[in-house]
């Protein structure tokens, strides 16, 4: 770590199905600040009655709920009503990549039949969270962060998790794009529509000013940490969609 670089030993794990990159880049968060097992991980999230349904929301809850100092900021307190219409008019996925043995447009017609379905029951589900944090001792702010905040937060060997449209996030070091949608055999076309925003959790845990570029561990990988620009992880994290979720989660000293 220098003046102009930081880059933290965040452990990269990867997502074991299509729905869970929050809770993937919550293991790394937890295994990065101390030891966590597997049992009490899974005991947690149990105790918390975590469906494979999860917004930044439920993350607040987790980091709360195993005693991790933590801080989540967005611009909206609550479910945006009008992301309703964005689940009507397309396939959006809270997580990624897809489940082996699918076909693609299937994984993807699944995800959207599924939050069309459940989306009045997760929004006052959501709207209760939001409710309830003060008193369950999680702490959300409605806020606005800049880079340079995310910056001065991982100088002090802190982390965090942002929610960020995938379809905008590019690594610079990847010789090609995550496939979200599916894992198709080598060969095989796939024919999914591009959507415009599919949502999906990263770790932030380094950045250069120098070159200008943002380091972060996504769960679609198991063997490498991405880098992007500044500029990119902006407008990544600023889609509409995300409401700007970003979950601060501090190393204790």
């Amino acid at each position: 770590m220098t003046e102009d670089v930081v880059l933290l030993n965040v452990p990269v794990i990867r997502q074991l199905y299509h729905w869970d990159c929050g809770l993937a880049c919550s293991r790394m968060v937890l295994k990065y600040l101390h030891p966590v097992s597997d049992e009490d991980f899974q005991r947690a999230c149990w105790e918390l009655k975590m469906t494979e349904s999860v917004w930044t929301i439920d993350l607040a809850y987790l980091m709360s709920h195993l005693g991790i100092k933590h801080c989540f900021c967005t611009q909206t307190l609550g479910v945006d009503k009008g992301f309703r219409n964005q689940v009507d008019d397309q396939t959006v996925s809270q997580s990624e990549p897809g489940v082996s043995g699918f076909s693609s447009v299937y994984v993807l017609l699944l995800l959207q039949s599924f939050y069309k379905k459940h989306f009045d029951t997760e929004e006052d589900r959501v709207n209760e969270l939001f409710l309830k944090a003060d008193n369950k001792g999680v702490v959300v702010k409605k806020c606005s962060v800049t880079v340079q905040e995310i910056q001065s937060h991982l100088e002090q060997s802190h982390v965090a998790i942002v929610l960020v449209n995938a379809v905008v996030l590019t690594c610079e070091l990847c010789s090609s794009p995550a496939k979200y949608c599916c894992f198709l055999p080598v060969g095989q076309k796939c024919f999914c529509r591009k959507p415009e925003y599919q949502g999906h959790f990263v770790v932030v845990c380094g950045f250069n000013r120098t070159t200008g570029c943002i380091f972060y561990n996504n769960p679609a990988y198991s063997d490498r940490v991405c880098c992007t620009s500044v500029s990119n992880f902006e407008e990544a994290r600023r889609s509409y969609g995300t409401d700007e979720d970003i979950l601060f989660v501090y190393k204790e000293s």
